[in-house]
């Protein structure tokens, strides 16, 4: 099934353990193949307010996403030190109509260096909960559609976080669960204690960092197992970093690799042939595979979000698929 834009599966749930359902939003009808990512917005990684033109970008961008078919918005209370979901939340504000045609999705469990210690993981109930209802209040919504728990806390404790997930889910104040940067060991440890579907999965992910495809081929990373469990789980897997920071799309400097060079030639080639841009190639090589990996795109220029958009008119071929591959690995497949 599809909420928002997101695929996610039933889970059958025991007597016991079913809890009320929310209805599922109905006026979103169609798949969004990207996600647009919400770190850039707020106006900077500083100590400055949110300031009038930093809601006038984030409305454009907004318009400009919904416009493209990008439905899906991603945040984290920590962007920009929670001014990206301020200014956000201030052109919901002002304009609430927005809301019945995206999805939001927030994260949290990361916490910076401050008065009580150093950065660190915190998937304490406390936090948890604090953390959305922050979240909610600046973004001027009542339900996250999806919370992710942002990276994996090795002092977590199981049930106390999944009763927190229970409880914030009973109260209506998130609709569904995600993780980011968890490996499956990770994922089948927090689902045995929840009684509804992890839906989705924030992975590094890019033609740069294909580590969750090469796993696949030779099991020897981090993910190794990820896809054939995110496939079996039916859960969404999201590509932060999907664009490798534009080192295939922007004019190459002379200090490139030379798996650089190559790659960044295949894909103008691959672009005209396909007649896309650049930018949706380098997603292609991403949404070809067949866990239907969701990118997430950063990007504040409307012309390079545009020219992701065009992902949609490019399916690669298996051929071209595994050029780029091989091209990026800098050695054929064994």
């Amino acid at each position: 099934m599809y909420h928002n834009g997101i695929v996610y599966s039933e889970h059958p749930m025991s007597t016991q353990s079913a809890m009320p359902q929310y209805p599922l939003a109905q006026h979103l009808t169609q798949h969004s193949s990207l996600i647009y990512g919400c770190m850039g917005l707020g106006g900077g990684w500083n100590t400055n307010s949110v300031s009038a033109d930093d809601i006038k970008q984030t409305q454009a961008i907004i318009e400009c996403c919904l416009e493209e078919g990008i439905r899906i918005f991603d945040h984290a209370d920590i962007y920009t030190f929670g001014k990206a979901e301020t200014a956000f939340g201030q052109v919901l504000h002002q304009s609430p109509d927005l809301r019945e045609k995206m999805s939001i999705q927030s994260k949290c469990g990361i916490r910076f260096q401050d008065v009580h210690g150093v950065k660190r993981y915190d998937f304490s109930p406390q936090w948890i909960t604090h953390s959305v209802e922050e979240i909610l209040q600046r973004l001027h919504i009542e339900q996250l559609d999806v919370l992710l728990l942002h990276r994996p806390d090795p002092l977590m404790q199981l049930d106390e976080v999944a009763q927190t997930l229970i409880a914030l889910h009973r109260a209506g104040k998130i609709a569904h669960i995600g993780v980011s940067n968890m490996h499956a060991a990770q994922l089948a440890f927090l689902q045995s204690a929840l009684p509804f579907p992890i839906i989705a999965n924030q992975i590094e992910l890019s033609l740069a960092k294909p580590g969750f495809i090469n796993a696949s081929i030779e099991p020897t990373h981090r993910y190794d197992g990820m896809a054939e469990y995110a496939q079996q789980h039916k859960i969404q897997i999201q590509a932060w970093g999907a664009l490798a920071q534009g080192q295939f799309t922007k004019e190459m400097s002379n200090d490139v690799s030379m798996n650089v060079h190559h790659t960044t030639n295949m894909i103008i080639q691959l672009a005209q042939q396909y007649d896309v841009s650049r930018e949706a190639i380098v997603l292609a090589f991403l949404t070809r595979h067949p866990v239907s990996i969701q990118p997430i795109i950063g990007t504040t220029n409307f012309g390079r979000i545009r020219a992701c958009a065009q992902v949609t008119r490019c399916e690669l071929s298996a051929v071209d698929w595994y050029g780029l591959l091989e091209s990026t690995r800098g050695n054929e497949v064994p």
